[in-house]
């Protein structure tokens, strides 16, 4: 299997979708200077294929939020993938994420939250693949991945993990 991370600026958006398509592998969508979310949904009648998106959590965009966002985003576009990208603690962001992408009340404690009687409803309608990227390898439960190859492209960075 292998990802690839295309880290876009705003004003490429338009040739974003195309280039996606054009990918074998599965592409996921990260802007320099826009939101990824809102670019993904505002792209909605554009994507031909299944995308994913790749979000940096941090204090002022914690897990919580990035699981809303992939969530309601769920239902706009066909997502497969969400890599949570938090440095040392994303797998820990990762978790919460993946424990919030259900219907389900969650009660959970980790190093980075504590969620008592929370809810993220609706759950997507499909099944997602939640990423963490520590800085140096993508994981999955038991797939990890690693950086093979960047290149810039005329829509923005490539970034190639197997």
């Amino acid at each position: 299997m292998e990802l690839l991370r295309l880290s876009f600026a705003l004003a490429k958006v338009d040739e974003l979708a195309d280039f996606v398509h054009e990918q074998s592998a599965d592409v996921l969508i990260s802007g320099n200077d826009a939101d990824t979310v809102i670019v993904a949904g505002s792209l909605k009648d554009r994507w031909a294929k299944p995308i994913g998106v790749w979000l940096e959590v941090s204090p002022g965009y914690p897990a919580q939020l990035a699981a809303r966002d992939v969530a309601t985003l769920s239902w706009l576009i066909e997502l497969d993938h969400v890599v949570v990208s938090a440095g040392q603690l994303a797998e820990a962001h990762a978790d919460v994420v993946r424990a919030l992408l259900t219907n389900d009340e969650v009660n959970f404690t980790n190093e980075v939250v504590s969620l008592v009687k929370a809810y993220n409803r609706p759950a997507p309608p499909r099944p997602l693949k939640v990423w963490s990227f520590d800085g140096s390898t993508l994981r999955h439960e038991g797939d990890r991945m690693s950086l093979v190859s960047t290149s810039s492209m005329p829509v923005g960075e490539l970034a190639r993990f197997a």
